[in-house]
């Protein structure tokens, strides 16, 4: 793809143009979800001061309230970032990341926020209501990407009534709902996460779940076409699906999916949750078809949780994120408690080089826990504490440095899982913690001087979950190739 350019929108060039030039990060926009379902002011942003030299470091320093019960606010984008960074000659404008996007999983609201004018304090600007997306027969917004065109699009998990439907609904730069962006008969059952390529002309989704059926149940299984194990690839040209990989069941719940960074490699990573497997995903020589192939596999343990009885506990991988040097991929275990470092230089053959535990369910410290069998540990890792604090849940979201030296974890996957699995965490309120990177040799270690404690909010505990940078991170910007 060649572009005639006029001048330079946002973020960087190329993916090691933001990780060698970029700053150092000073603020963290993180959701934070109110599980107190009757508190009126709701779901918030917090913005966290993350600069070491700054007085209120490890501190939220404001909060942008949704003022309405029930979102569930989830993951956030950008409304422009590094993928309208080459600006076309024709071009009405030149595209300026100003827009933070928080979409509302329970309510189907959208919340735009100015970030701007004062970045500490970032403005709703803009509301839109629930009833946008239904009078497109979508709900479950999840993932927001801006296009290089201007428009932003963001994918919906379900249907009005709530059942599975994989799609995504497309708004302007003004934020006027423009309608779904998928085009003919053919569409994927279920939605989650997407990534695109247009130098490939691909573009790679995957999916979760009905809405009807979040609320985590094992004969939620029972039913596929509502429950997700597929990748779906788009032609980004024409907008329509055209290959459709069955994972099986190594593959339930394919969650968070990335490319790598460098837009003329074709092939990536998806995390699939419940069994906590990750799969490698390339397009093959001389076609426009993909394969995928399991490349890490973190075996289940038995475990007895205080019930008397045994269950098969997997690990839930509900991230998974890739330095931008395309060297290093982190995956996370919610339920087991570890943080892991993978060397992908041969991404066919990820080899760990880090494994931290922070929290989990199997810490040798919870009394009616018992593990039967686990195939990978010789005994039970200890409880974590930081600064004086017992980490409670698991380490859930993660966000990346731009230069790889930093990567944040927050404690938060969805609230009602959150109060199925770990009800202490939602009582105490959840955490952002901070583990070093080493950049040359690989591996990592906990910053035991780092914690942003969520216990002690002006409305009750509070549950954080996604973290942005106000200039664009590692899982918001999208590099397209340019050959100019």
């Amino acid at each position: 793809m060649s572009t005639k350019t006029c001048c330079r929108g946002p973020g960087y060039a190329t993916p090691l143009d933001a990780m060698r030039s970029g700053p150092r990060e000073k603020l963290l926009y993180t959701v934070t979800v109110q599980p107190n379902l009757d508190e009126p002011h709701g779901d918030y942003l917090s913005t966290v001061d993350v600069d070491p030299e700054s007085p209120t470091y490890c501190q939220v320093v404001h909060r942008t309230f949704t003022n309405q019960k029930g979102d569930e606010l989830h993951h956030s984008g950008w409304n422009a970032c590094s993928s309208c960074y080459f600006v076309d000659e024709k071009a009405d404008k030149i595209p300026k990341r100003n827009r933070l996007i928080l979409p509302s999983l329970n309510s189907d609201f959208i919340y735009i926020l100015d970030v701007v004018k004062d970045p500490r304090k970032p403005e709703i600007v803009k509301v839109i209501d629930g009833d946008v997306l239904k009078s497109h027969n979508v709900t479950g917004p999840h993932t927001t990407h801006c296009l290089a065109n201007g428009n932003i699009m963001i994918s919906v998990m379900g249907d009005a009534e709530g059942y599975a439907k994989g799609d995504f609904i497309l708004f302007d730069s003004d934020f006027n709902c423009i309608g779904t962006w998928t085009k003919g008969d053919k569409k994927a059952l279920c939605g989650y996460d997407f990534w695109y390529q247009p130098y490939f002309d691909v573009m790679v989704s995957s999916e979760w779940g009905a809405p009807n059926e979040w609320g985590w149940q094992t004969k939620d299984l029972d039913d596929m076409t509502q429950y997700g194990c597929r990748l779906n690839f788009y032609k980004w040209s024409t907008q329509t699906l055209y290959q459709t990989i069955d994972l099986g069941s190594d593959g339930i719940t394919p969650l968070e999916i990335r490319f790598l960074h460098n837009p003329k490699r074709a092939e990536g990573f998806v995390g699939c949750a419940l069994n906590a497997k990750v799969f490698y995903f390339k397009k093959k020589d001389n076609s426009d078809e993909f394969e995928a192939k399991k490349v890490i596999d973190i075996p289940e343990k038995l475990v007895d949780t205080g019930s008397g009885e045994v269950e098969s506990m997997g690990g839930m991988i509900s991230d998974i994120i890739i330095s931008l040097d395309d060297r290093f991929l982190y995956v996370n275990c919610w339920r087991h408690g570890d943080v892991r470092q993978y060397d992908i230089t041969d991404p066919e053959n990820p080899k760990l080089t880090g494994q931290l535990f922070l929290g989990g369910a199997i810490a040798s410290d919870l009394p009616n826990v018992i593990v039967k069998e686990d195939k990978e540990l010789k005994e039970r890792p200890p409880a974590r504490y930081v600064k004086g604090r017992r980490l409670e849940g698991g380490p859930q979201m993660m966000q990346l440095s731009l230069d790889g030296k930093r990567l944040y974890v927050s404690s938060s996957l969805y609230s009602p899982w959150d109060k199925q699995f770990y009800p202490k965490m939602v009582s105490q309120g959840g955490h952002i913690i901070l583990i070093d990177v080493d950049t040359v040799n690989g591996g990592f270690a906990l910053n035991e001087d780092f914690l942003v404690d969520f216990g002690n909010e002006p409305y009750g505990p509070g549950l954080p979950h996604e973290m942005r940078y106000p200039g664009g991170d590692c899982t918001s910007d999208i590099w397209l190739a340019n050959d100019a």
